[in-house]
């Protein structure tokens, strides 16, 4: 007669609880707030640009400055709570926020706006990496759909700001700025509560938990080059992205003639179509496989941003859409694919990719700003058209275990 052995214990880590909703609703609610609040840089680029005199150079380089600070500090903060995880970093880092929208509500030189915008970019060095560990952690084993909701949060701030800006900023000036810190004291009280959940979950399951394992058994020499083929996906899509961030609305009005507030509005319409595919690519990753919904979202919205700079102002709108709702689809699926790719990391991988995507978009509408003054902002549009045609290269991932698409 064989002898019966008990089968080994699963970790908490290799068995993960139920998702957490509660948290990853509050998660994406403060996500929601703390890019709201940064949007209004953005946004109110037609009201600096006319009080100070500013060219389309020292925009991209407000620009710039709020996304090298908020990119250079986000691997290091990973790799930091990576290994000693710091619960209520979250709330000091939407103070970090409260101060530079402060100080820009109340900046009197195109200096004071440079450090106001380095302020707000440093909470979010601090917010992401941790917030995007809080999704994890809260996911269930369902990371694609939890980095979806974290991350829907944060494109519908986006999106929002250029509305306040309309309904507040432009009517009351720029010192009417300083009101959306109550919105930074909200999130504050409900990262807060946040970070008491993460630290009860740290204390009773373990940090072995919280790192959140699991991943792709690769050689480090795949998983450089698989690395390197996402951060050229995330060139070609944040070079894009900031083109539309940064010039969209002096495009519209440069062109078509249109007011500051309906620019606005249509720059509302391209970031509301791109929460949206945020919130689809997540459960469609999850179900089908992440590289395909990568590959579909970089390369597919080749078409669109081809067509856009030929288009009258209906069909800039519809195009405008379009590309958002595909481009947002691989936002998740990247970064899950690239936590699966160094297991453990959770971290470090998201400061990485939250900071490369706001280096590349700050580096982006830099070199932008330049070649619109050198040329035209509809030049801009017709060469960055060709950027999603890099997307070939996802071909070039490796599939990993958690990428095939699951069964019923």
């Amino acid at each position: 007669m064989s002898q019966m052995t008990s089968p080994p214990p699963v970790s908490l880590a290799a068995k993960p609880a139920g998702t957490a909703f509660a948290i990853l609703f509050a998660i994406s609610f403060s996500h929601m707030l703390n890019d709201m609040m940064q949007s209004l840089l953005p946004a109110i680029y037609p009201i600096l640009q006319a009080r100070y005199d500013l060219s389309f150079v020292k925009i991209g380089l407000i620009t710039l400055t709020f996304q090298i600070s908020a990119s250079l500090l986000q691997p290091i903060v990973g790799l930091i709570t990576d290994r000693k995880p710091l619960p209520f970093s979250l709330p000091v880092g939407m103070g970090f926020t409260l101060v530079g929208l402060l100080l820009l509500s109340m900046a009197g030189s195109y200096a004071v706006l440079l450090v106001a915008a380095a302020l707000v970019g440093l909470g979010s060095s601090v917010f992401h990496p941790e917030s995007s560990r809080v999704a994890r952690m809260a996911s269930g084993g369902r990371f694609g759909l939890a980095q979806s909701v974290f991350q829907v949060g944060g494109n519908a701030g986006t999106a929002l700001g250029p509305l306040l800006a309309v309904f507040v900023v432009v009517p009351h000036g720029q010192g009417s700025i300083a009101w959306f810190s109550l919105s930074a004291l909200l999130a504050m009280g409900v990262l807060t509560w946040v970070g008491m959940w993460y630290r009860r979950v740290q204390t009773t399951q373990g940090k072995r938990a919280v790192r959140s394992g699991g991943g792709a058994a690769l050689s480090r020499g795949k998983v450089a080059f698989s690395i390197s083929i996402l951060v050229g996906l995330l060139f070609t899509k944040f070079f894009y992205v900031a083109s539309i961030q940064t010039f969209y609305t002096f495009y519209l009005i440069e062109k078509f003639h249109v007011s500051v507030q309906s620019a606005q509005v249509h720059l509302f319409i391209f970031l509301a179509a791109f929460a949206v595919g945020v919130l689809g690519g997540g459960p469609v990753g999850d179900r089908f496989g992440r590289r395909y919904v990568i590959w579909f979202s970089i390369l597919g919205v080749l078409p669109f941003t081809l067509a856009l700079p030929f288009a009258n102002l209906f069909w800039t709108s519809v195009l405008s859409a379009l590309i958002g709702l595909i481009l947002a689809s691989a936002s998740s699926a990247i970064l899950v694919y690239a936590q699966e790719l160094i297991p453990g990391r959770v971290g470090l991988v998201s400061g990485l990719f939250f900071g490369l995507a706001f280096g590349l978009g700050g580096v982006g509408a830099a070199v932008l700003g330049w070649v619109a003054d050198a040329t035209s902002i509809d030049f801009v549009y017709r060469v960055c058209a060709f950027l999603p045609a890099l997307g070939i290269i996802a071909a070039l991932l490796p599939p990993l275990d958690r990428d095939r698409p699951r069964r019923s």
